[in-house]
């Protein structure tokens, strides 16, 4: 991942963590992952950026950055976050 587009996460995942709600393009809803989970969207050069988090009371659970090269989520980055929340406890 570039810098410019870490860059752009971090200053989203900012924004996330001082409560304002993103959505399209920057952000989803991905409820198949688990309650309060989203995915955040990033472009770099000629690639897409996904990180799925969770927003809970007084944090920002980041699940998972990954490469999004299909129009779907694959289905192993959903178990991969599905299990993350299972061990951090969270539902």
């Amino acid at each position: 991942m570039g810098l410019s587009a870490r860059r752009e996460m971090g200053l989203l995942l900012r924004r996330v963590q001082e409560r304002e709600n993103l959505s399209l393009p920057h952000s989803r809803p991905m409820p198949v992952m688990g309650s309060r989970c989203y995915e955040m969207r990033v472009n770099d050069d000629n690639k897409t950026w996904r990180l799925v988090y969770r927003i809970d009371g007084d944090a920002v659970v980041i699940l998972e950055v990954f490469e999004k090269k299909t129009s779907q989520t694959p289905k192993h980055v959903i178990e991969k976050c599905k299990q993350r929340l299972k061990q951090y406890g969270l539902r």
